[in-house]
């Protein structure tokens, strides 16, 4: 082969990898929070805050996990932690409050009492917004800091955390409690990858985003050895022998597939409820050859390989979501210019606004009155060619603790339980490519920090 024919081949190579780079920037700038968005999950946070507030008053509510770190797809949830003096955590009794205040959908609470980190889950009868409640768990706001000061380090980490996100999602690899990795892991790994596989341009505002994430997929789906191998992200980055971190635990106890060394906690194990992180490793491992061929010189050989997008092959939009979205823009576009009802942040809930202006928002209303108006349709977000996980064991009983926490445990992106609005509803796959709403989106100059409704639905439709 000549030297003119290899020039041209890498020539080709290079300009795939560019192209790439370009749709996950335009994939980040789509999928990233609206202001609409992020108003409206305000709203959720407002009406449960006030209901803890009137049970307990002198009670401390915090906003952690994606949503106090800005990393979050139109479908994760809210988590919150309460903090406050009982001799019993009182799940069931904020449970039995938030039924009668009608600030959840009837099916759709649920206690945990028996999980390493006890929570309610509910789903927000107004938006379908799932939200996650624990008690006096001080790591998970600790995680939330430590989240944004890698975000100052590595200005890659958003980007590539939300295409991983999305790719999970789809795939229902994203839940803790089914096995697949939370989102306080997920990132774990990707500042672990990026410690340890360091080039030059990953703490520069404009390194190639195509070959980082060729790169993340090639080392966790064929690379990394997970029954040998920890991993730790403390004092620059290392991994570590399973063998030597098993002698330094309990009796009986070892590390897990996935073991990730909990950079605020020593000696607790993040990775420990990944039951399925053999199943996300051939997903990687999926991904990776899907791309690594995308940008490889045979990709022009692939049927529809001119109309396709690079990153459209390992992951997809729903419909249902685009519309979700759109409904959003409709009802908060408006709003979202106005002061927020909180000031919500990983430290602190403030209230800005006072209590008979939250009334609206707390259901102090008589029961056939309207205040907001239906959620037009499910937020499904997973793709029916995806493979699907194991079946979920039961929650590990253990008991509470106020410090033991990890934040995959809680924090996740899954699709929201079907609420008696949703049922019945099909969950129809996105049928066009993304690619031609990442071109809706170029063409039309939306940025992620726009708010004119109209726009905003126009440029995710087909």
């Amino acid at each position: 082969m000549s030297l003119f024919h290899v020039s041209f081949k890498a020539k080709k190579t290079v300009k795939a990898y560019v192209i790439l780079h370009e749709e996950i920037k335009d994939f980040y700038e789509y999928i990233s929070p609206r202001p609409e968005e992020e108003h409206m999950r305000l709203e959720v946070v407002a009406r449960i805050h006030r209901v803890i507030k009137d049970l307990w008053p002198n009670a401390e509510v915090q906003v952690f996990g994606s949503f106090s770190t800005g990393l979050y797809l139109p479908t994760s949830d809210i988590d919150l932690v309460v903090f406050g003096h009982w001799e019993t955590l009182p799940l069931w009794t904020l449970e039995e409050a938030l039924r009668k205040r009608k600030i959840a959908d009837e099916n759709s609470v649920k206690v945990l009492d028996k999980a390493t980190v006890p929570i309610i889950k509910l789903t927000d009868l107004h938006t379908e917004v799932k939200v996650d409640i624990s008690f006096n768990v001080q790591n998970g706001v600790k995680a939330a800091n430590l989240i944004k000061d890698f975000k100052q380090q590595f200005p890659v980490l958003p980007y590539l955390v939300l295409v991983l996100k999305q790719f999970l999602l789809q795939r229902e690899l994203n839940e803790v409690f089914t096995g697949g990795i939370g989102s306080y892991s997920l990132f774990l790994m990707v500042v672990s990858f990026l410690q340890l596989h360091y080039r030059e341009d990953v703490c520069s505002s404009n390194p190639n985003l195509g070959v980082l994430l060729i790169e993340f997929f090639e080392l966790y789906g064929r690379h990394f050895n997970y029954l040998k191998t920890g991993i730790r992200i403390k004092d620059g980055g290392s991994y570590l022998a399973k063998d030597e971190v098993q002698k330094g635990m309990l009796d009986g106890y070892r590390p897990s597939m996935l073991y990730i060394e909990d950079p605020l906690q020593p000696g607790n194990d993040v990775g420990r409820s990944s039951y399925g992180a053999m199943q996300v490793k051939e997903a990687f491992d999926y991904a990776y050859v899907v791309l690594s061929h995308a940008v490889s010189p045979i990709a022009k050989h692939y049927p529809n390989n001119k109309s396709e997008s690079i990153l459209g092959r390992i992951i997809r939009v729903t419909q249902e979501v685009s519309e979700y979205r759109d409904w959003i823009s409709a009802q908060w576009g408006q709003r979202s210019n106005n002061d927020p009802v909180l000031n919500c942040n990983a430290n602190d809930v403030t209230r800005l606004v006072e209590s008979e202006g939250l009334d609206e928002y707390n259901n102090n209303f008589p029961e056939d009155s309207a205040v907001l108006p239906a959620v037009p349709r499910s937020k499904v977000s997973s793709n029916s060619s995806s493979p699907s996980p194991s079946s979920p064991s039961s929650p590990s009983s253990s008991s509470p603790s106020s410090t033991a926490y990890s934040s995959s445990d809680a924090d996740s992106d899954g699709t929201p339980c079907k609420t008696s609005k949703a049922l019945g509803r099909g969950s129809n796959s996105y049928s066009e490519n993304i690619e031609r709403n990442l071109s809706n989106h170029r063409s039309q100059n939306h940025s992620a920090t726009m708010a004119t409704p109209t726009n905003k639905g126009n440029k995710v439709r087909t």
